[in-house]
C-alpha cells in the first residue's frame, strides 16, 4: 500500500520519536525539552492542514490515545490525495480528440461547433481550407496528382423545436431516422438565441401509465421539458420554433478499449479522417487530398454537402468514411448485417444508395491483405451515405465506403472498439500511399 512508506523508530537524547512519513505528510509525536509533549500533524486535505497540540509533561498515556486516533485521518487523507494514478487512456491523444468531436451538438444544418473543431484541427496540417455554399469544410494537400475525396459527415441525428405548447412543454422535429424507443426518458441540448438550455424528453411515470387491453404502455407523444412552466418562461430562456436541439451524452471510456458516446454516426469517420490527415501531412504520396467535413447527410436522400463539395473538388476518387453496423448484440438475425465489433474495419458492398466500384473495392482488399489489416464486408438495405452523392459527381466518381463498426448508432449510446479504429486509420493511409495516376486511370477505365 503506497499511503505508508516507512515506520521509523528513533530513540534520541531528547526521548522517544515516532515518524509516519511519505511524500505528502507526516504525523509526529516526541518528547520536547523537559517541560512537555508536543504532537504536530499535516495533512494535505483540508480542513485537517495541520495543528500543533502541547501536552504537559507526565501524561504520556495521553499522547499515545491522541496519536491513535490521528493515524486514521493521516490514512484516510493519503488515500483521497493520491487516488488512482491517470491512466495511459485518459492521456491519449485519440481518446481526448473522440471526446471532443462527439461531446459537441451538432444536428444536420446547424454543425457549428463541429466546423471549429474540424477546422482548428485541419489547420495544423495544411493552410489550404475551404468551405462549399452549404457549410461544409474542405482542406487540401498536396497540389499535383489524382484527386483523391475523403468525405466524413459531421452532423449527427438530433432535432428542431416545432411546437411551443401553452404549459411550457415543446414538440420537435426529428431530424435523421430515430427509432421511437430510443427518445423518451433522454437528455437533449436546445441551441436557442441565449445559449444552450438543457431539457429532457418526458416519459410517462410507469404507476400512472395508460396501458392497452393486452396490458402494453400506450404509445406516447414526445414533449421536451425545459423546466419551464408556461409558453412565456419558453420565450425567456430564449427558445424559438426552428431552434435546433441534439442529445446530450458524455463520453466515457469502457472495458477492453471500447468507447461509449453518442454521435459516432459520423464523428468517428471525422476523427479518422483527422489523424490520416496527420500522418500524411509530412509523408510523401503522388496525390491531392481532399478532406471533406460535410453537413447535412442525416435525414436527406441527396447527401446534400456531399455533393456541394463533391462538385468544387471534382475527385477521380472517392472514399466515405462511415460508421459500420455490428450484428453481434442479441436479438437480430443473422442476416440484418455482417460486422462485429472488434473485427477490424469494413466496407459497405450494398446499401439503397451506393453500389461501390468493383475495382475500387478489389484495390481496398489487395491492400488490406498485403498489410495484414482484417477487413470486414457488409451489406444493409436500410444503410445510405454520402457516397451515393460522390458517385453521381460529373460523369461518375468510383466511390466506396470504409467502415469503423460502432453498436447503436442512431440513439444516445453508440460503442466503439479502439482496435477498429486504429486499423481504420492504417488502412486509409496505405489506401492513399498506394494510389497513383496510373492506378487511379485502371479502376476508373470501362474498357473491356
Amino acid at each position: 500500500m503506497r499511503s505508508i512508506t516507512m515506520w521509523k523508530r528513533i530513540v534520541g537524547r531528547a526521548g522517544r520519536f515516532f515518524a509516519l512519513a511519505n511524500r505528502e505528510r507526516k504525523i509526529c509525536s516526541g518528547l520536547h525539552g523537559a517541560r512537555e509533549y508536543i504532537i504536530f500533524a499535516h495533512f494535505a486535505v483540508p480542513p485537517l492542514d495541520s495543528f500543533v497540540y502541547h501536552l504537559p509533561r507526565g501524561k504520556p498515556s495521553i499522547m499515545r490515545r491522541m496519536f491513535s486516533c490521528l493515524l486514521p485521518f493521516c490514512l484516510a487523507s493519503q488515500i483521497h490525495a493520491q487516488g488512482p494514478p491517470p491512466s495511459t487512456q485518459d492521456a491519449d491523444r485519440v481518446v481526448q480528440l473522440l471526446k471532443e468531436l462527439t461531446e459537441v451538438p451538432g444536428p444536420p444544418g446547424y454543425e457549428e461547433a463541429v466546423r471549429k473543431i474540424m477546422t482548428d484541427r485541419m489547420r495544423a496540417f495544411t493552410d489550404k481550407i475551404s468551405y462549399d455554399g452549404l457549410g461544409s469544410v474542405i482542406a487540401q494537400q498536396g497540389d499535383a496528382g489524382p484527386r483523391i475525396m475523403l468525405d466524413a459527415h459531421m452532423d449527427e441525428l438530433g432535432g428542431m423545436v416545432r411546437h411551443i405548447r401553452p404549459d411550457g412543454f415543446i414538440s420537435m422535429e426529428m431530424l435523421g431516422y430515430w427509432l421511437d424507443r430510443a427518445l423518451p426518458d433522454q437528455r437533449w441540448v436546445i441551441i436557442g438565441s441565449k445559449g444552450a438550455v438543457p431539457a429532457v424528453t418526458d416519459i410517462w411515470d410507469a404507476h400512472i401509465a395508460p396501458h392497452d387491453a393486452q396490458g402494453q404502455a400506450q404509445r406516447q407523444e414526445l414533449f421536451l421539458d425545459t423546466g419551464a412552466r408556461n409558453a412565456a418562461d419558453v420565450a425567456a430562456l430564449g427558445i424559438s420554433p426552428g431552434d435546433p436541439v441534439a442529445p446530450v451524452s458524455d463520453f466515457a471510456i469502457l472495458a477492453n478499449h471500447r468507447y461509449l458516446a453518442k454521435a459516432w454516426d459520423d464523428r468517428v469517420g471525422c476523427a479518422v479522417m483527422l489523424e490520416v490527415m496527420r500522418r500524411l501531412a509530412k509523408a510523401a504520396h503522388p496525390n491531392q487530398v481532399f478532406y471533406v467535413g460535410t453537413v447535412q447527410e442525416e435525414g436527406s436522400i441527396e447527401m446534400r454537402g456531399a455533393a456541394t463539395s463533391a462538385r468544387i473538388i471534382n475527385p477521380d476518387v472517392g472514399f466515405s468514411l462511415e460508421v459500420g453496423i455490428p450484428n453481434d448484440v442479441p436479438g437480430p438475425g443473422p442476416e440484418a448485417a455482417q460486422e462485429v465489433l472488434g473485427g477490424g474495419p469494413g466496407m459497405m458492398l450494398y446499401t439503397f444508395s451506393e453500389i461501390p466500384n468493383r475495382k475500387l473495392v478489389a484495390y481496398v482488399k489487395r491492400v488490406a491483405a498485403d498489410q495484414h489489416i482484417p477487413l470486414q464486408f457488409d451489406f444493409v438495405r436500410g444503410f445510405g451515405d454520402d457516397a451515393g452523392a460522390i458517385k453521381l459527381n460529373g460523369s461518375g466518381v468510383p466511390v466506396t465506403t470504409v467502415l469503423v463498426p460502432a453498436r447503436s448508432t442512431h440513439a444516445h449510446n453508440g460503442i466503439i472498439d479502439r482496435g477498429d479504429f486504429d486499423r481504420t486509420v492504417d488502412l486509409m493511409v496505405a489506401l492513399i500511399h498506394n494510389l497513383d495516376a496510373a492506378t487511379v486511370a485502371a479502376i476508373k477505365s470501362f474498357n473491356p
